[in-house]
Formats: C-alpha cells, sequence, structure tokens
C-alpha cells in the first residue's frame, strides 16, 4: 500500500494532504505512520469519541467485523495525549 507509507504526521498538522472534510485515515495507514500494529491501533482508537465505526462487534455469536475511520483531529489529540509532538 503505496500511499501509507508515503504519509507523515507532520504533513498532515501542516494541511498539505487535501480532503474536503480533512484526512481520514485506516488503521493501517495510522500503524504504518506510527510504527505499531494494526491490532494496537483498533484497540487505540476502538472507543475513541469522533472515530468512524461500521459494523458490528458480535452478530448473532459470529465474529464480528468492524471497520475504523479515523479523523487526522482524533489520532492528533490521541497522539499528543500519548507524549508525541508534532
Amino acid at each position: 500500500m503505496g500511499t501509507g507509507a508515503q504519509l507523515r504526521m507532520e504533513d498532515a498538522v501542516r494541511g498539505s494532504l487535501p480532503a474536503p472534510f480533512g484526512k481520514v485515515y485506516t488503521p493501517r495507514e495510522l500503524a504504518e505512520l506510527w510504527q505499531l500494529s494494526e491490532n494496537s491501533i483498533r484497540r487505540l482508537f476502538q472507543y475513541e469519541p469522533g472515530v468512524f465505526t461500521l459494523g458490528s462487534n458480535n452478530p448473532r455469536g459470529r465474529r464480528g467485523y468492524t471497520t475504523l475511520r479515523i479523523p487526522e483531529e482524533v489520532a492528533l489529540r490521541v497522539w499528543r495525549a500519548r507524549g508525541g509532538s508534532v
């Protein structure tokens, strides 16, 4: 996935990533940026206010599938709260 590797948090802060409503990250993109596993990103943002969550955790006893989309401002808020500097 070429775009995720090319993204940098500093670019997001400067607003150089064009999007109509701001950048929205997938867990994979943030995992690449922050050098964490995708599962760690999912756990970190699963209950974070402002994250778009689609799907169900446990439909009728089956394994749930949940899609997360993480707005740039939420990612920055969590980054700063965890001691990251931009």
